[in-house]
């Protein structure tokens, strides 16, 4: 079926979608944010400076604290590539999508300068089946926001989940999270491609054993382990800027 489809396909299976959503809502443990503080540092020389903008994977959702979520994960894999410290910052909200963080997150994100920037948006623009071009639009202002406050940077764009390996999602609901999913997806790397010195990371590959917390829905702390080393496959390699 053709992805840009998706959201007629949500609209004909509307009332079985909302069914089971209201269904997992009573099911699905609701697991807090990352204990704060949402800044650390790696020891090392040469610190680089990483900042990590996003949904509930930002807010460290699933793992104890952001030590061990994305931004000390992120801090430790660079560190052992490039041999250089971090200073780490992490921003965002629990279910917050593209627009979310424009209105409410971007202004805090680009009031200094990063060395790289880690961005999880997409799983609620999926989870709330927003159009395309809303998602386009917020991507490229995010995009080029971030650039403008760190000129240098690598900024790193997540993929999106791969919502059909999400077994604690009924069909339809991950049938169609999925599809539209791949439609924002396709657009993201589209809106990627033609800003510089930003990548998207690979499609994730199957999820392991330990990948997910306790609501089988976020990552937990071996899972943002593992995202953090798919999501960095040729992205040191292509910037010598985060090496040196």
């Amino acid at each position: 079926m053709n992805p840009n489809s998706s959201r007629l396909v949500a609209l004909a299976l509307a009332p079985v979608l909302f069914v089971q959503a209201r269904q997992l809502r009573k099911v699905i443990p609701l697991l807090p944010d990352a204990a704060r503080p949402w800044a650390g540092e790696l020891a090392g020389p040469h610190p680089l400076r990483l900042l990590v903008l996003g949904d509930s994977t930002a807010a460290g959702v699933g793992a104890e604290t952001q030590a061990e979520a994305l931004p000390g994960n992120l801090a430790r894999a660079l560190g052992a590539e490039s041999g250089r410290g971090a200073q780490w910052l992490a921003i965002g909200r629990n279910g917050a999508t593209s627009g979310e963080i424009v209105d409410g997150y971007l202004d805090e994100a680009t009031s200094q300068a990063f060395d790289l920037v880690f961005l999880s948006i997409g799983a609620n623009d999926a989870l709330t089946v927003r159009s395309r071009g809303a998602f386009r639009r917020d991507l490229r202002i995010i995009l080029r926001r971030l650039r403008a406050a760190s000129p240098d940077a690598l900024i790193l764009v997540s993929s999106l989940p791969a919502w059909f390996r999400f077994t604690s999602l009924p069909n339809p609901l991950r049938w169609v999270l999925y599809l539209h999913s791949q439609s924002l997806e396709a657009t993201a790397r589209r809106v990627v491609a033609g800003e510089p010195g930003v990548l998207m990371s690979p499609p994730p590959p199957p999820y392991g054993e330990d990948f997910f917390a306790a609501d089988r829905f976020h990552p937990s702390a071996s899972g943002y382990r593992d995202w953090v080393e798919f999501a960095l496959t040729d992205s040191l390699l292509l910037n010598p800027g985060v090496r040196r």
